[in-house]
């Protein structure tokens, strides 16, 4: 991808998806989780503060267990069945005891993606393939040899594949692909090995925290902002933290294909929206279910297609409902 033709974003603003943010409840269209608004996430904070020993804190997220994100929650299972056989340790104990294994799992995990991109880089001109690999040969060399604290960092192979220069609109094409498969790098949202070695050295709070942090309600641009999407409320849907993150810039019908749920996903949560609606609480927005609808359908090129036959607003009377 050349970097020149990175389309240049202007200032983000998701202000007028607050009316959004506000609601509670909502179904994640990405990741099918139960999400917790930012001001429930607030009152979890405050409550962990006040827990005295590790067995209350424990306590207290397993009531939000189910709206853990599948890493997340398997990890967190992992960690109260480790207290519960091992009532003399800690959460630091459990990391510490997985970390050799992770560490060696997540590498491989890290070298498969590599390889993938090497393969895939034999369809560039010998040139383009020869930058190409002299990026994956450094990645390679990081991951093998990561020590002292010093590992294969996921965003940097990916800034150094954006400035990889395309000789012709076919490696550009090429050179896209890749990033896509570079993209299937593990992280800490979809990885449990990458979870635990990301996580091995920091402090119990903030690992809590973290269980949770990934089902958090955020404002994501369905039209990625960075290539024009606008910030208004028909570009924008209620995400989870991780759904809205690990997307990255990757174009939703090219997301669906990592994640098939999503159509379905996307159904329950504008069902949820409408029914919000009908009950008040996102007055002056309507026409919403009608707008994103438009907008999911273009961006995912005809796979999602959202049923609002159980909407108990027309489109006209929507409109005139704008206040």
């Amino acid at each position: 991808m050349e970097q020149s033709d990175k389309p240049k974003a202007t200032k983000m603003d998701t202000g007028k998806g607050n009316a959004l943010k506000r609601l509670k409840n909502i179904t994640c269209p990405y990741t099918g989780i139960r999400m917790i608004s930012g001001s429930e996430m607030g009152v979890i904070e405050e409550r962990l503060k006040g827990c005295r020993n590790v067995k209350e804190k424990i306590y207290l997220f397993s009531k939000y267990a189910k709206n853990m994100q599948p890493v997340e929650h398997h990890v967190f299972d992992r960690i109260t069945y480790f207290l519960d056989s091992n009532p003399e340790k800690g959460i630091m104990d459990f990391f510490s005891c997985n970390y050799p294994d992770h560490l060696a799992k997540l590498k491989l995990e890290e070298l498969k993606v590599i390889d993938s991109v090497d393969t895939r880089s034999t369809l560039l001109s010998t040139q383009t393939q020869m930058d190409l690999r002299r990026e994956t040969t450094n990645c390679r060399n990081q991951i093998l040899g990561g020590s002292n604290g010093v590992f294969f960092k996921r965003k940097s192979f990916l800034t150094s594949l954006e400035g990889i220069t395309a000789r012709n609109p076919y490696e550009k094409r090429v050179l896209s692909d890749i990033m896509n498969l570079a993209l299937f790098l593990p992280t800490s949202g979809s990885s449990e090995n990458a979870f635990i070695i990301k996580y091995s050295r920091r402090d119990e709070d903030e690992i809590l925290r973290r269980l949770i942090m990934g089902s958090v309600a955020t404002i994501e641009h369905v039209k990625p902002h960075s290539f024009g999407g606008e910030n208004e409320i028909s570009n924008f849907l209620l995400v989870s933290n991780n759904g809205n993150k690990y997307r990255e810039n990757v174009p939703l019908s090219v997301y669906i294909d990592r994640h098939p749920g999503i159509p379905e996903y996307c159904q329950t949560y504008i069902e949820e929206i409408m029914d919000n609606i009908q009950k008040g609480r996102l007055r002056g927005n309507e026409d919403y279910p009608y707008k994103i609808r438009k907008t999911l359908f273009e961006e995912s090129e005809g796979r999602i297609l959202l049923d609002l036959s159980g909407y108990g607003i027309q489109e006209e009377e929507s409109t005139g409902m704008m206040s």
